[in-house]
């Protein structure tokens, strides 16, 4: 079983990849638009500092972040707004996240293990917390690796690690809650999740004879349990009824349904441009 102290010690490399990532752009990068719609890199890093600090009230002060989340008037306008309202030069930016990320990991190791932390709409353990924040880290650095397609270190960024794992459990573990996220009845059948890994090894989830399968690479998995990608853009096989649907609703976050991507345009529709 994964311990608190394997998925924050995963959390920090992945926050550091990140960090030296960014680190090396200019003022101007960090202006530039990324694969999510409205946002720069500095809507991306402000993001994760931004979550950060939430997750960090609701391990230190429960009521506070229930108070302040109760607050909130439109559910589906809060993350882009909180982006916004926490931009801040680079270089300040880059302090408070360090700072954040840094204060999470200590909020989260005091926090006693087997009690609850409240966050949006549901109650998770600080292991799932860790968790969650391992995916978005993932998921928002990849955003920011791929505008900038032209850079080495940004590629490097872009490379499937073990810390996947995390990423890959939590997109398993959230699959009855993709169905009620998106107002769907919650799967009646048992899912059976089979991913392949750059170095061969396979990583399995659920019961072998489970009548919904999902199958193939574990980059591809990750990125749909994230919206980074539309299906039709991920080599995922997916077999039965429910597991097909799943693949339309896949959602590792917590909160309303996200805005998933478009498909990617083929080769031909590129060279019409």
């Amino acid at each position: 079983m994964v311990t608190l102290s394997e998925v924050l010690t995963d959390l920090r490399e992945e926050s550091g990849s990140l960090d030296r990532l960014v680190s090396a752009l200019d003022d101007r990068d960090w202006s530039r638009p990324t694969p999510a719609k409205g946002w720069t890199v500095a809507h991306q890093i402000a993001h994760l500092h931004w979550t950060d600090t939430v997750a960090t009230l609701a391990a230190t002060d429960p009521a506070a972040f229930v108070a302040q989340m109760s607050a909130i008037e439109d559910p589906y306008t809060m993350v882009d707004r909180a982006a916004a309202d926490h931009i801040a030069p680079p270089d300040e930016l880059l302090r408070r996240w360090r700072d954040g990320r840094e204060a999470l990991a200590e909020a989260l190791d005091r926090h006693p293990k087997d009690a609850k932390l409240p966050w949006f709409g549901t109650a998770m353990s600080p292991l799932s917390s860790a968790t969650g924040r391992m995916m978005e880290t993932w998921a928002h650095g990849q955003d920011v690796a791929e505008t900038f397609p032209e850079r080495a270190d940004a590629q490097a960024h872009r490379r499937p690690t073990d810390r996947l794992r995390h990423v890959a459990n939590l997109g398993y573990r959230t699959i009855g809650h993709s169905f009620v996220s998106h107002g769907r009845p919650a799967p009646q059948g048992a899912f059976r999740v089979e991913l392949s890994t750059v170095d061969g090894a396979l990583w399995t989830f659920g019961p072998e004879d489970a009548p919904n399968r999902i199958a193939g690479p574990v980059e591809d998995f990750c990125l749909l349990v994230t919206q980074r990608r539309h299906p039709a853009d991920l080599a995922l096989q997916a077999t039965g009824d429910e597991a097909r649907e799943w693949t339309t609703l896949a959602q590792a976050f917590a909160g309303p349904p996200g805005d998933k991507r478009e498909p990617r345009p083929t080769q031909q529709q590129e060279l019409r441009r």
